[in-house]
């Protein structure tokens, strides 16, 4: 019998822990991710969802001391039964945190532990630790949060599972005029205005920075090289961070006055230096179909 491949397996992350530990961002990070999460979910009864046709989609199920049926021994048996089907990729993880650091996270937040309704927080701390230690040490992956920020887990989340994820950062790389508006969604902003303006020079006026005649002399510009290497080098060094902090999308727009010339063309430069670097940028042009008119441009320096 031919085995699934990993793109036929269905894909389960089974995540669990410590009351405050952070399941709930986890499973939040991963919906973002493209999972479909759901919380609180009865382990009981995964056989039924895993038997009908969810395999299009990524299932990340999240259950505590809460969950209806929660006896960590039935559910290790059961993960066990789950982690021999062939159509099946399954990882667990389990979310710990220290002790005194949850009893901070109960306090601020006013909450009662699930365990300790009547009690002090510490002993349903302990009584749950004691109830969940055969699930801490079958787990596949253990995410210790006792130091972890909000934004920690988050990475953290993204470091072990984004190979996985269905979609990637989207790159977006604008041209525009400053003449007419500035991008409000831009995150990162060049000003290419110090660039020699082919709209003063006989002949490019009519032109864009698509037309070769104007990116010849805007590459002639002795500025252009330096900075252009600069902002790209810039650019392949943030990216990456960015996409490690799990943001979804990178706008990156260039202006220049009239948004026909300079910036046209350092757009078209940069995303191509930008495939060349492993990304796959989408192009857009805000205002190259704008009439080229010296009253956006202003008057030429004598």
């Amino acid at each position: 019998m031919t085995q699934p491949s990993d793109q036929e397996r269905q894909r389960i992350v089974l995540v669990t822990g410590m009351l405050g530990a952070g399941k709930t961002t986890a499973l939040r990070e991963l919906e973002d991710l493209g999972w479909e999460s759901i919380d609180n979910f009865p382990i009981r009864l995964l056989d039924r969802l895993i038997g009908q046709d969810m395999a299009t989609h990524p299932l990340a199920l999240g259950f505590d001391c809460r969950t209806r049926g929660f006896v960590p021994a039935d559910i290790i048996a059961q993960v066990k039964e789950l982690s021999d089907n062939p159509r099946i990729a399954l990882t667990t993880v389990f979310l710990d945190c220290a002790g005194q650091e949850l009893e901070r996270r109960f306090n601020e937040t006013r909450r009662r532990h699930y365990l300790a309704q009547d009690l002090p927080v510490t002993r349903g701390i302990a009584a749950e630790r004691e109830l969940l230690s055969p699930l801490r040490r079958w787990a596949d992956v253990l995410i210790d949060t006792s130091q972890f920020s909000v934004n920690d887990l988050k990475i953290a989340v993204r470091e072990h599972f984004s190979h996985a994820a269905p979609r990637e950062m989207t790159v977006t790389v604008s041209s525009f005029g400053f003449s007419r508006g500035r991008p409000p969604a831009a995150d990162l902003m060049f000003d290419m205005r110090f660039l020699d303006n082919p709209h003063w020079v006989e002949g490019l006026r009519e032109q864009t920075g698509q037309d070769k005649a104007v990116a010849d002399h805007i590459a002639k510009d002795p500025a252009f090289v330096s900075a252009f290497d600069k902002i790209s080098a810039l650019l392949l060094e943030l990216l990456p961070l960015y996409a490690k902090q799990g943001k979804s999308y990178v706008n990156i727009a260039f202006g220049c006055t009239g948004g026909r010339h300079r910036s046209v063309y350092t757009a078209e430069r940069m995303a191509q230096a930008l495939r060349e670097g492993g990304f796959s940028p989408t192009l857009l042009h805000r205002n190259l179909g704008s009439r080229a008119a010296e009253q956006v441009e202003g008057n030429k320096a004598p």
